[in-house]
């Protein structure tokens, strides 16, 4: 399999039998106009309605693709970022589709919409959409069991209550399968000390071939390679992402 950075969180898979892209929203290489001439089916999936992880343009690749699929997580319907015809399928956590080629599972997310959980061609794939431990900068002797306010989202969080959240959601996905040929998984340096945590908590609870970083675009592509030593130590192949358009076989 064949998986290609697009930018932010966004990757296209091609397998032997199709073309499967994740939460698009730009594409700065020009990546996807050469992708999309596969002959293969081709699937656009994107986990929840943040512009930065859904972008309304993927509809327009529909006319040169009349069979492409779009399945998408509920909270871009309710959030009117498009219309309930658009999508072939409509998914919240805990809801499930398959094909002849894939099999889908939406998990839960510690933000809006879904995690994707794909089988396809004996390989079992993660995408975490916005899924992470956001607030564990905040996890200190301090401020543990306070509420602080969070100046990167506006809001006041528990961050103790909020990583419980976090491992409770982990603790769901296990109950769909307990390893993964390939995740990809947000390391994102603009949430401060502690911005990994979230990641290694990830791959210390499934066994994980590759981890993939994603979500690090606003932080640069050197901050996310400081999961690499992690990951390593615990079995799991990293890749060290380097520009968008780049792609790695695995």
């Amino acid at each position: 399999m064949k998986l290609t950075y697009i930018f932010h969180s966004g990757f296209a898979l091609e397998t032997g039998r199709s073309l499967l892209v994740f939460d698009y929203w730009m594409d700065p290489a020009g990546v996807m106009p050469g992708l999309l001439r596969t002959d293969k089916p081709v699937y656009v999936l994107s986990s929840h309605f943040h512009e930065d992880h859904f972008n309304p343009v993927v509809f327009q690749w529909k006319k040169d693709k009349p069979g492409i699929r779009y399945i998408l997580s509920k909270d871009i319907l309710k959030h009117r970022r498009a219309l309930r015809e658009a999508a072939d399928v409509w998914l919240a956590k805990g809801g499930e589709w398959q094909d002849e080629r894939i099999r889908l599972r939406a998990a839960g997310s510690t933000d809006s919409g879904v995690s994707w959980v794909v089988e396809t061609e004996g390989k079992c794939i993660f995408h975490a959409g916005d899924l992470n431990n956001w607030y564990a900068r905040f996890l200190t002797d301090e401020c543990r069991r306070e509420t602080v306010e969070s100046p990167e989202f506006g809001i006041c969080v528990q961050p103790e209550k909020e990583e419980k959240r976090y491992l409770g959601e982990l603790k769901d996905i296990r109950k769909l399968t307990d390893r993964f040929d390939l995740a990809m998984f947000p390391v994102d340096a603009r949430i401060g000390n502690g911005y990994t945590r979230g990641a290694r908590q990830f791959i210390e609870r499934f066994q994980v071939d590759w981890l993939v970083p994603m979500h690090f675009v606003a932080s640069g592509f050197e901050s996310a390679w400081r999961m690499k030593e992690f990951a390593e130590a615990q079995g799991t192949r990293f890749w060290s992402i380097r520009a968008e358009g780049e792609s790695m076989e695995f």
